[in-house]
């Protein structure tokens, strides 16, 4: 079985290729072709270190991601997070390779985001607000590069200074990132990428402006307002996990029946003149869309 390193992973993973497997996977996981299980967690028996297992299966690939959280590793030359994706060829049960596993959250987690500026955005997107300067705003920002190049990303961090330095470290000669200014012009896009337990966007919905909620995964944990999430047609990547994880939904109160899952939005038109927010929770079935692309190319 091959193993690839992180950097190895990320050239196996292009964006355009893992966004177009999305979009694959996630109508099979609507229509029930991909089986996934809850995750499971395990707490070691002392300390604060968390083993996490998520399987997923397929007519075509068995997969499974094992992550180790250990936070006392903050502020070593350890991660706190490692692991792997392993994935099997699920007519024979054959381990093929191996991907690095927070290198795959990463990307795939940013190119759900992708599928739903794709499905979604009511027209070209031009301006882009990303809230956050962590992990995931690096993976976004990479994915917005590869695929929409002429945007003009705009950067809000939890200071100006973090934004400032956000922008210097990540911006390249052929696509710029600049911290938000005041009275800034409409976005076509907004990205809130945090864990932040208050409202981070709560401006009036509008129609020309997709917000989409990648942080906020846990029920104690919100950025967008309810002023948007009562206002705006709801879509959710997955609406199993969505009811338990999605924060910005729970507190606003919503009605679940009222919430589409993306792949609504692959089978159907998506009703038009009204604002929309997307929530990405994240699923298991996503890391198998990465093994798909990276099967092809074995």
């Amino acid at each position: 079985m091959k193993h690839y390193s992180a950097a190895q992973t990320r050239a196996l993973l292009p964006y355009s290729a893992l966004v177009d497997a999305l979009a694959r996977t996630v109508q099979d996981y609507a229509e029930g072709a991909i089986r996934c299980p809850e995750r499971l967690s395990v707490p070691a028996p002392e300390g604060s270190a968390l083993l996490m297992t998520m399987p997923t299966a397929s007519k075509d690939l068995l997969v499974t991601k094992i992550l180790t959280i250990c936070p006392n590793n903050t502020g070593t030359d350890r991660p706190t997070i490692q692991g792997v994706v392993n994935c099997a060829d699920a007519a024979t049960g054959t381990f093929l390779f191996a991907l690095d596993g927070p290198t795959v959250t990463m990307r795939r987690t940013s190119a759900i985001s992708l599928l739903g500026i794709k499905l979604l955005a009511r027209g070209p997107v031009k301006r882009v607000l990303m809230i956050g300067t962590g992990a995931q705003a690096i993976a976004h920002v990479e994915a917005l590069a590869a695929l929409y190049p002429h945007a003009c990303v705009t950067v809000r961090g939890r200071s100006v200074e973090r934004a400032e330095k956000f922008c210097q470290q990540h911006s390249t000669p052929s696509f710029r990132l600049a911290p938000e200014q005041a009275d800034e012009e409409p976005f076509d896009v907004v990205l809130t990428l945090t864990s932040s337990t208050t409202v981070l966007y709560d401006a009036p919905a509008a129609p020309h402006c997709l917000v989409i909620g990648v942080g906020a995964y846990k029920p104690e944990m919100i950025e967008v307002g309810p002023q948007i999430v009562h206002n705006s047609l709801l879509y959710v990547d997955d609406p199993v996990g969505a009811p338990t994880e999605a924060g910005d939904l729970i507190q606003a109160g919503i009605n679940w029946q009222n919430v589409r899952p993306l792949a609504a939005a692959l089978t159907g038109e998506v009703p038009a003149g009204q604002p929309i927010f997307f929530k990405s929770v994240g699923c298991a079935a996503w890391d198998l869309a990465a093994c798909r692309v990276v099967a092809t190319q074995q």
